[in-house]
């Protein structure tokens, strides 16, 4: 009996407006496409309603926040549903007054909420002021069973950290989603561009490497400042560099994206894949799991012992 299965992704690379009704119509329209081109799981961007606002601290953009489940879950909810697909999507989540989070829900192909991860890692570099606006998240990390196959969703700035995609990796998930929100500064480009896109894609690729799993990487595209219905952030802004990606358990880009355009990518899972590079790669089972107990120490100063 066969313990692998398949199923097909639609990654959502999109460009974001000033009007957050817009971006979302357009993003249900692009989940539409998705799941016309064969897609049963679609992925958007982070945070994909706006453009993204985290360039300046300012209080009123807190309103752009709601409640999980809200106005938004409920359409994707109902979309999800008609379509049959499972949908992820990175919303900004208005917990309680004054408590806010940086989130990723799935949408499972009945338009069940199945799962709500809140961002763990969240960044504070110039233009990504993401400590004003995002609590840290403190519901772990996780894999949920959707009617596709067994997921994974983190959110960009978690992209970073081998910790989280291991951690994911170990609950079964086939395929990690991260939706992204990540660009070039326009005076930095054209000496750092082209290595800063390298480094992000070289340590997702690892973590497929690592884990033996499907990475996703689901960037927006386009020049942005922030700008909410003419609301907007001073300064140069930032250059969203796209890129979008999906790569095999064995680190190889099977599909990617421009770094200018709207896209769909469209990919296959394939699970058998998965049990064949674990075979020859073993990597879950030598781990020295009785040996990284200092894992969890900011550092280890002196000499180990």
């Amino acid at each position: 009996m066969s313990l692998t299965h398949k199923f097909t992704v639609g990654l959502v690379q999109m460009r974001m407006g000033a009007d957050p009704e817009k971006n979302f119509a357009h993003a249900l329209e692009q989940v539409r496409k998705a799941a016309a081109k064969g897609a049963e799981v679609v992925c958007l961007p982070e945070l994909f309603r706006a453009q993204y606002f985290c360039q300046r601290e300012e209080l009123a953009l807190f309103d752009l926040a709601e409640p999980i489940p809200g106005p938004s879950t409920e359409a994707l909810s109902a979309l999800a549903r008609e379509l049959k697909v499972v949908i992820v999507a990175s919303l900004f989540e208005r917990r309680a007054p004054g408590l806010y989070h940086n989130t990723a829900v799935t949408l499972d192909a009945t338009g069940e909420l199945i799962s709500v991860y809140r961002k763990m890692h969240i960044p504070d570099d110039p233009l990504y002021y993401e400590k004003y606006y995002f609590t840290p998240g403190d519901l772990g990390f996780k894999a949920v069973d959707t009617a596709a196959g067994r997921i994974g969703t983190l959110v960009c700035w978690d992209q970073w950290y081998p910790e989280g995609a291991r951690l994911t990796a170990l609950q079964g998930a086939e395929i990690l989603f991260y939706p992204t929100a990540i660009g070039w500064h326009p005076a930095e480009k054209e000496e750092f561009g082209a290595a800063q896109y390298d480094a992000w894609q070289t340590i997702q690729r690892s973590h497929a490497i690592a884990n033996g799993v499907y990475v996703a990487g689901i960037n927006r595209v386009g020049h942005e400042q922030g700008d909410i219905l003419g609301n907007r952030a001073e300064g140069a802004g930032l250059e969203f560099w796209g890129g979008s990606f999906l790569a095999d358990p064995f680190g190889r880009i099977i599909a990617k994206a421009s770094h200018t355009d709207e896209e769909i990518l469209i990919a296959e899972i394939d699970t058998a894949l998965m049990e064949e590079t674990r075979r020859n790669w073993p990597f879950l089972r030598d781990r020295r799991i009785d040996a990284y107990g200092n894992i969890t120490k900011r550092f280890i100063d002196g000499d180990a012992k």
